[in-house]
């Protein structure tokens, strides 16, 4: 498929985080139905909870039948794309409650038709609760498992929007998307394609702009091209490893472990806030041990808005490297 960018949609596209859509992504990994890939010791750690919770909420395993099926027509309803830059979960779980029972019915309906379901799967989610039935499970998972894990995903997601964010302002289009994914390209004359199994054609965002939205457990892209919502494009966040990379331990020696664990982990650029969540450190601790690295041309900061993203330099780089 190919999208037709014009200047006006240019001007409109931009960056957000969405944590009920990242509620739903990480339900997949623990489900089984998409690779955990780095998630593998998160998904052990939080497997028997999730099966609890699936017993407590049948529809869990009902919503696979609409959600997450690759190739496939999926429901928008139950994580649509943010309407704010970082909204909240509370807020993304209000909207979805609010969807008319008529809407979710005929989702539903359009993505089961000729699709082979079981009876009480079919009759949960064309039922009359199964939008509070839904919006009930999906408050329960983030509740008991991804609220525990939010900062440090959220810290990754924005890091990966700070990067994009400023090569965009930079560099332009090309290069924030030249590594997105490798099934998607820009073109000079103003298209985006992207390689999509069941979707073809042009498609014209109409200076609506386009919304870019990073995920830290998907690993393909995904498309919202429905005018009820925004258009969107889910894609799969930079620095999603479920750890921080482990330093060498000569250069622990000679630096400190924080150091080296900080400078390990500038293999992808981070503010100092993201990186006090990512290593568990208070922002003033982390803000004193960037000082250091940055006085002694280990890493160099750029100003990004209100924030000061850091990154390697290539003296940091040779260190790190050996």
């Amino acid at each position: 498929m190919s999208i037709e960018v014009t200047p006006q949609d240019l001007v409109a596209s931009r960056f957000a985080i969405s944590p009920l859509i990242e509620t739903m992504h990480a339900q997949w990994v623990l489900a089984g139905r998409t690779q955990a890939g780095v998630h593998g010791k998160w998904v052990v750690r939080w497997r028997e909870t999730y099966q609890e919770l699936v017993r407590e909420h049948p529809v869990l395993r009902a919503a696979a039948a609409v959600s997450g099926n690759v190739g496939s027509t999926n429901v928008d309803f139950i994580a649509p794309p943010p309407t704010a830059v970082d909204v909240s979960f509370e807020d993304e779980l209000a909207a979805m409650r609010g969807t008319p029972l008529e809407q979710a019915h005929a989702e539903i309906a359009k993505v089961l038709a000729g699709r082979p379901v079981a009876g009480w799967v079919k009759d949960l989610l064309l039922g009359p609760y199964v939008v509070e039935l839904l919006a009930d499970a999906y408050e329960a998972l983030w509740t008991r498992i991804l609220s525990h894990e939010w900062p440090r995903l959220r810290a990754v997601l924005q890091r990966d929007v700070a990067q994009r964010a400023g090569r965009l302002a930079a560099y332009g289009w090309a290069a924030a998307l030249e590594d997105l994914s490798p099934r998607v390209h820009w073109r000079r004359r103003g298209h985006i394609d992207i390689e999509m199994i069941s979707i073809g054609g042009t498609h014209r965002l109409g200076g609506k702009g386009l919304l870019f939205l990073p995920s830290a457990f998907m690993s393909s892209i995904a498309v919202y091209l429905e005018d009820a919502w925004p258009y969107a494009m889910i894609y799969p966040a930079r620095g999603t490893a479920a750890a921080p990379p482990a330093p060498d331990a000569d250069l622990s020696l000679l630096m400190g472990r924080s150091r080296a664990r900080i400078l390990a982990e500038l293999s992808e650029p981070a503010t100092t806030t993201q990186l006090a969540v990512l290593l568990g450190q208070s922002v003033g601790t982390t803000g004193g041990h960037l000082a250091a690295l940055r006085r002694t041309g280990l890493i160099a900061g750029t100003r990004t808005g209100r924030s000061v993203l850091y990154a390697r330099t290539p003296l940091g780089d040779a260190l790190i490297n050996g």
